[in-house]
């Protein structure tokens, strides 16, 4: 994923699944498509990888802890172009 959307939550009452829904909907919201990938700092991850609304999350040392990076994966974004 190239481009996404940062998004910020420091909601200690949300846990990580509600915090990816309320970005997801924000993204297909604003950009119009639903997203299918996030990124998020390990420390937020109680396993190494989950999937929330159908949106694949990893863990990322780029990533600051309580920020999530969401968008769509660079081959899902080539196919809808084709």
């Amino acid at each position: 994923m190239k481009t996404g959307m940062l998004w910020f939550d420091d909601n200690s009452g949300r846990d990580l699944g509600a915090k990816i829904e309320r970005a997801a909907r924000h993204y297909e919201a604003k950009y119009g498509m639903q997203p299918n990938l996030c990124y998020a700092h390990p420390s937020m991850l109680v396993t190494k990888s989950l999937t929330a609304l159908m949106v694949e999350v990893k863990p990322s040392n780029n990533i600051l802890p309580n920020h999530l990076w969401i968008g769509v994966k660079d081959a899902a974004l080539s196919r809808r172009a084709a």
